[in-house]
């Protein structure tokens, strides 16, 4: 371990969305300045992370990686769970004093490091936030990690002055107590069920009807709603600052936004986007193929797909590690029908656990002959292949930046989070993209506030979309949408560079501990 008395500690709940990015600006963060960095896991996604973070690692480079510790400290249910949170608490009171850490999943002892100045903690992290303010005090800084697409914590987390709901567990607590309903009841509709008729005005983005935030019926897990959700704004309100998962470049308006709310209290909010392996493509490509089984078998098609149906032929479609539309399966076959019908190849990762393959579309798609079904799919050496010309994803920010850094243009189909706003952003604000809106369900059905237009929602509106989105994607609309893309992904990929602004950024968090 290089020798250094500046030590910081990443930590992020378990998703892959939120984890993965963190990884890779954990590793830039050892390579801008000599650091140390601890990096505390869970045994789930232990595998998974050391590998992701060897694709940021030239071999040559084998010094800054000594610098990163990482470390599993339990085993943790979806998002979070009471045993996972303790775990932390635990470990945190090590790191605060100075005492050896154990790996739950190997077994290593690593012997102590100086106290951290800084911690980078996912803003769902709210129990672990808390403990560390109640061990450290002011003594260690906790920069908020919001691992997603600026726009959307306006709404969500943010204050209402910037259109966002403000403090739900205050108001869910006042509403319960006014109408002895139980807060468990109160707050989820407070976070999920969106207010009838409200349009939302957030900086910088289309003014929306608060149902468009929820274009999609999805189970979110009951923590989800009731012990995270309702304490966000308050754990934004009490960091000591925030480091953004996105480009600048990409959304300007909201990240000046988010920094002016931060800066009224004298806090600093830094960017860092896109955050991609640092090392060579070769390296990064060895070891992205390690996280997927079907790897070769993805290569081979991408290869044999640029022989017979030349570059920028193939759909790529991928909902992520949590999201499927489970509440209306019958709507993404009915899209993949028309993807066969028009005689285009493609990949459909089904990476969720809500994911459900019929043995009837695997026949079919083992008769069509030009489609690959993938439980994990290496996402950028899929993106980064000549073969590749669309990208059909549920638009969460991480898959959003991977995209635009590869320069493959995106047809969108949203479920909730930040994805709907990447999706009006990519396909309205930029017209980089589309974005599919006869897949829609449940509050998504209600009308759409920047054009006036309402949903079908049936199978067969879905598959006339389908045709014409389709039809424009790989037409002289696309086109035009893939060249107004590449002044965006220059734009992007420049942010890391000398002068870019997640370099200055991270560079001044650092220069700051």
């Amino acid at each position: 371990m290089a020798v250094s008395q500046k030590h910081i500690v990443t930590h992020t709940t378990m998703a892959w969305g939120h984890a993965r990015p963190l990884v890779h600006l954990s590793a830039r963060l050892v390579k801008l300045r000599p650091i140390n960095l601890t990096l505390l896991t869970t045994s789930a996604y232990y595998p998974r992370i050391v590998t992701e973070l060897a694709r940021s690692f030239d071999p040559e480079e084998e010094e800054y990686a000594t610098r990163i510790r990482v470390v599993s400290i339990s085993d943790v249910a979806f998002f979070r769970s009471d045993e996972g949170d303790k775990a932390f608490e635990e470990a945190w009171k090590a790191l605060n004093e100075e005492r050896e850490l154990v790996c739950t999943q190997t077994g290593t002892i690593f012997p102590p490091l100086p106290k951290p100045q800084a911690v980078i903690l996912d803003f769902f992290a709210i129990d672990p936030f808390n403990s560390i303010k109640a061990i450290s005090g002011s003594s260690v800084k906790v920069y908020a990690w919001l691992p997603g697409l600026t726009y959307a914590i306006f709404h969500l987390f943010g204050p209402e002055k910037l259109g966002g709901k403000g403090n739900i567990r205050v108001k869910a607590e006042d509403m319960a107590h006014q109408t002895g309903r139980p807060f468990e009841e109160v707050v989820q509709e407070l976070a999920f069920v969106p207010q009838e008729g409200l349009v939302v005005r957030i900086p910088g983005m289309a003014p929306m009807y608060a149902h468009e935030y929820f274009p999609q019926e999805f189970d979110f897990p009951p923590d989800l709603a009731t012990k995270i959700f309702p304490r966000v704004y308050e754990t934004l309100e009490s960091a000591d600052g925030a480091i953004l998962f996105t480009p600048e470049s990409y959304e300007p308006e909201a990240v000046a936004a988010f920094k002016g709310w931060f800066t009224e209290t004298g806090r600093p909010a830094h960017v860092s986007g896109p955050l991609l392996p640092a090392a060579s493509k070769k390296t990064a490509k060895e070891s992205e193929k390690k996280l997927s089984k079907e790897s070769a078998e993805i290569q081979e098609f991408l290869d044999n797909t640029l022989k017979t149906s030349g570059e920028k032929s193939l759909i790529y479609c991928s909902f992520g590690s949590i999201f499927w539309p489970a509440r209306s399966p019958e709507k993404l076959w009915a899209f993949l029908d028309v993807v066969m019908e028009l005689n285009h190849p493609f990949i459909l990762s089904h990476a969720s656990p809500l994911a459900v393959v019929p043995d009837e579309i695997r026949e079919k798609v083992k008769a069509y002959g030009k489609g690959v079904l993938s439980a994990w799919t290496p996402q950028q050496l899929i993106l980064d292949h000549p073969a590749t010309g669309w990208f059909v994803a549920h638009g969460g920010h991480n898959g959003v930046t991977e995209a635009i850094s590869a320069g493959v243009p995106q047809i969108l189909w949203p479920f909730g989070g930040d994805q709907p706003l990447n999706a009006v952003h990519i396909a309205d604000q930029l017209q980089i993209g589309y974005e599919l809106i006869e897949v829609r369900t449940g509050h998504g059905l209600g009308p759409i506030y920047r054009n006036g237009k309402k949903p079908v929602g049936t199978v067969d509106a879905v598959k006339a979309e389908a045709r014409e989105v389709l039809g424009k994607a790989f037409g002289e609309d696309g086109a035009k949408k893939r060249e107004r893309l590449k002044a965006v992904s220059d734009a992007v990929n420049g942010e890391w560079e000398d002068g870019g602004s997640s370099k200055r950024d991270m560079l001044a968090f650092l220069e700051s501990l």
